[in-house]
């Protein structure tokens, strides 16, 4: 059966939170998303989350919403910027759609799901003509490089195409850039609590 990307719905939320579970098993409960949360996302800004559908089964999330983004005071914790999971800093107005999940049912990966999620943000944000995507990106691959090197030596590497980053490989792939690092962003033991600041910034942007 083909995959569909559709836009959020209320009755998507269970689901949504269990693909949370399923997803990231290394995360902290308090950092994953549940089903109050997506309900709040579908009455705030529901065309800005992006769901795959195998049928009516939920495989995969892209979810987000519309902020000012200071870039020179870039530094903040991923929850503190979601709103505990909520998104009440959604800003109608917010020139950077802020990416706060993407994510694939590990049954799903390597089908292309990741990509079409991407693309589906991309789409949103010219067509609303916002300035681009702005997020806090996990390093899943850094786990079993600890001890090693440092997380800057790490993404230093990931970036240069000398090592491989299951999550930062794939954005960079698909036109991000590591604009920064982001510490103690959230409670990861994979990372270190450390992540990216990864934007991707819209050619077609028109400043009014």
């Amino acid at each position: 059966m083909s995959i569909k990307i559709v836009t959020l719905k209320p009755e998507y939320a269970p689901a949504l939170a269990q693909l949370q579970r399923d997803c990231f098993p290394t995360l902290a409960a308090h950092e994953l998303m549940t089903e109050a949360h997506f309900l709040r996302h579908a009455e705030l800004f529901p065309e800005g989350d992006f769901v795959a559908l195998d049928g009516t089964r939920v495989v995969g999330l892209g979810s987000g919403f519309l902020t000012e983004f200071d870039f020179d005071d870039a530094s903040h914790r991923f929850n503190d910027m979601i709103s505990g999971g909520f998104f009440s800093n959604h800003d109608p107005s917010g020139r950077w759609y802020y990416g706060a999940d993407i994510s694939v049912h590990p049954e799903y990966r390597g089908r292309g799901i990741g990509t079409r999620l991407y693309d589906a943000r991309k789409a949103l944000v010219r067509r609303l003509n916002r300035a681009g995507i702005v997020a806090g990106g996990v390093l899943p691959g850094y786990a079993a490089h600890k001890g090693l090197m440092s997380v800057p030596e790490y993404v230093t590497n990931v970036v240069a195409g000398e090592l491989f980053d299951s999550t930062l490989s794939f954005q960079l792939k698909h036109g991000f850039k590591v604009e920064g690092l982001l510490e103690n962003y959230l409670d990861d033991v994979a990372s270190d609590n450390w992540a990216t600041l990864i934007v991707w910034r819209n050619p077609d942007y028109i400043n009014p």
